[in-house]
């Protein structure tokens, strides 16, 4: 059976999907898109939604293989045809509902170990709905008897207008290579630009928690517990995905592959029974 829930508070409202991934259909302000934005009762398809949850990891983990304190975990190519395994599981499974009202929801998922992810653990979000803003936090805890890896994100479509313009300051960045993997990091002041020109598709680190995204209809503040920021758009999309996250793309395997730390590369590692949380915030105004 399909469910939606509706968020509303003033002018702004949310439509969540739950059993599509715990993903957000849409975000309004008005009648105007803040993300890309679909009905919740016409969605049916996450790749489509405004937002999704990554957990637990987000971007690639390298040709869908987990190495990890000396193991090789095949895992599950799930976004054909790339190679990797991407944005963990919780985007394409269900999630229950703990407890909603107008302005609140709760959603829940219990993870077993499987083909797609090999350690036990728990994860929720919750979505608090103000006059002005989307609060989003998003939990996971280690259900496993041993300890395992793990990081948080999300993944919001920002609708690109004309005049689109993207801020964030941060100290580096993670090239890309044509494997969709990282290359290597350098020096990076952030990005302040036209996003209707903008090419990119990397993750920068040293981010100091907020973005900005403005154009002549919105101004739009993406603030963050987390300091790395994965940002994907071309001058063909019309949407910019600025992305909140907890570490590295392919941070898990690079543990292993390069010896940096996992602290280095933003992995959380949780001893059984651990949680680790963080949080989200949009914000957005009518320019004028």
């Amino acid at each position: 059976m399909s469910t939606s829930l509706t968020l509303h508070h003033g002018d702004l409202r949310c439509e969540l999907k739950p059993e599509l991934g715990g993903c957000i259909a849409g975000l309004w302000l008005g009648d105007v898109p803040v993300l890309r934005s679909t009905p919740a009762a016409d969605l049916h398809s996450v790749r489509q939604s405004a937002s999704y949850p990554l957990v637990p990891f987000s971007n690639r983990i390298g040709n869908a293989t987990l190495q990890w304190q000396g193991t090789d975990h095949p895992l599950i190519k799930n976004w054909a045809p790339d190679a990797h395994s991407i944005h963990g599981v919780g985007w394409e499974r269900a999630w229950g509902v703990l407890d909603a009202t107008d302005t609140f929801a709760l959603l829940s998922y219990e993870h077993k170990a499987d083909p797609a992810w090999p350690f036990d653990f728990d994860a929720s979000q919750a979505f608090k709905l103000d006059t002005d803003a989307l609060e989003m936090s998003l939990s996971i805890t280690n259900q496993s008897a041993v300890s395992a890896p793990v990081g948080l994100g999300w993944h919001p479509y920002f609708v690109k207008r004309a005049n689109s313009r993207l801020v964030f300051a941060a100290t580096g960045r993670w090239d890309m290579g044509a494997d969709k993997l990282p290359t290597h990091r350098g020096p990076s002041t952030g990005v302040d630009a036209d996003a209707s020109t903008l090419e990119v598709d990397h993750c920068f680190d040293g981010w100091n928690g907020a973005a900005r995204l403005f154009d002549d209809v919105l101004r739009t503040t993406i603030t963050s517990s987390l300091s790395r920021l994965v940002v994907y758009t071309t001058p063909a999309r019309d949407t910019v995905a600025v992305e909140p996250v907890s570490h590295v793309n392919n941070a898990m395997n690079m543990v292993a592959q390069t010896g940096v730390s996992a602290e280095e590369l933003g992995v959380c590692i949780l001893q059984p029974g651990q949680t680790f949380s963080c949080d989200m915030r949009i914000t957005v105004e009518r320019v004028g």
